[in-house]
This record gives C-alpha cells, sequence and structure tokens, in this order.
C-alpha cells in the first residue's frame, strides 16, 4: 500500500513536470501521406553570405537579403526534418535531445542566423502575421499549459496545404515531430504567426 501511494506521487510529479515544460503533453497525429509530400521544393542551391561577405561570422535577420530568403527558408526547413525522432529534452540543442526553442535556435544557428534561444523572446522578432499569410519558414507560437499566461512553444511551418498548416516543433511527449496546426490541442494553444526572415 505504501508502494502504492509513492509510485502514485511519483507519477503525478512526473506528469507535472511533463505539462509545465515546453509542449505540453498532448499526443501529436500524424499523417505520413500528407507529411510525407511536402509541396515546398528545394530552389537551386547556392552559397548565402551575409551583406559583407561574413564568412562564419553570424548573419542577423536584417542582414538576410530578399533573394538570398528562399534558399534560407528550404535550409532552415530541411535541418529541422534532419531532427525528426530527437527526444525531448529541457534546454536541449543536440541530436542527444532537444526542447522547442532548443530546436528552432539550432537550425537557425546551422545556417548562422541569430536569433534568440527563448520562445519567449523568439517571438518578439520579426512581424506578426495572419495564419492565411503563413508560408513554409515561418514560426508558430503557442501558450501551452493551463497556469502560462506567456508565450512557452514554438514551431516551425514546414508546409502549408489547402486547409492546414503543418510545422516541425518538439513536444514534451513525442520529442521533434511534425504536427497540424488542425490538431485541437495546438488550435486551441494557438497564439500568433511570426515571419522573421
Amino acid at each position: 500500500m505504501k508502494r502504492n501511494r509513492i509510485l502514485k506521487q511519483s507519477g503525478i510529479l512526473a506528469l507535472s513536470l511533463a505539462l509545465a515544460s515546453c509542449g505540453g503533453s498532448k499526443r501529436s497525429i500524424q499523417t505520413p501521406a500528407v507529411i510525407g509530400s511536402a509541396a515546398y521544393e528545394e530552389p537551386k542551391r547556392r552559397e548565402i553570405k551575409a551583406a559583407e561577405d561574413a564568412g562564419d561570422e553570424l548573419i542577423y535577420l536584417s542582414e538576410i537579403k530578399d533573394e538570398d530568403e528562399n534558399q534560407l527558408r528550404y535550409n532552415i526547413i530541411s535541418n529541422a526534418r534532419r531532427f525528426e525522432g530527437t527526444p525531448y529534452k529541457y534546454g536541449g540543442t543536440t541530436s542527444k535531445g532537444m526542447d522547442c526553442s532548443g530546436l528552432i535556435y539550432t537550425v537557425f544557428l546551422e545556417e548562422n542566423i541569430s536569433i534568440p534561444r527563448v520562445s519567449r523572446a523568439i517571438a518578439e522578432e520579426g512581424k506578426r502575421i495572419k495564419t492565411d499569410e503563413v508560408i513554409p519558414g515561418d514560426l508558430l507560437f503557442f501558450i501551452t499549459g493551463r497556469r502560462s499566461k506567456n508565450i512557452n512553444h514554438v514551431g516551425l511551418v514546414v508546409d502549408v496545404l489547402p486547409g492546414q498548416i503543418l510545422f516541425i516543433h518538439s513536444s514534451t511527449s513525442q520529442g521533434v515531430i511534425v504536427s497540424s496546426l488542425n490538431e485541437g490541442y495546438w488550435n486551441n494553444a494557438f497564439v500568433e504567426a511570426r515571419r522573421i526572415m
């Protein structure tokens, strides 16, 4: 009896931690046929540099040229898709584990683009857009958990299909996955979409 009580308390504690962290605990429904047929096509590959041939230096969002934007969007989405299946880890930024903002931070950094590390701070970048203006590479922001009042989750749009926006993110229950904004949990938690490049 004492053992059952300890197990129950341990379970409640674990559930509380999962709900309080990035992404909530709802399971995502994936539709492989739709996700596998991405409509976003790869632009012709070419090297992208900052305005003054920055080499390995970071590129800031204000330095991205219009003609480079499509290539960057494609590269960032491709980088993110490589992390699919990575487990969730609070504060993580590697293939061993990552949280939602860690995923976004890492895939932008792989293209030498400097963005903030935390979802709430990333949500202050760029400009707010309507969901019908969203294109692959834009970011979606959420407030998850009953007690949260601030943005605490972010996802990267990987495809826009008729009536459906697909985004990649790191959820506490499934790690890095592609979900649809049509899923009830994510639709209810959605706050805004932003274009940061």
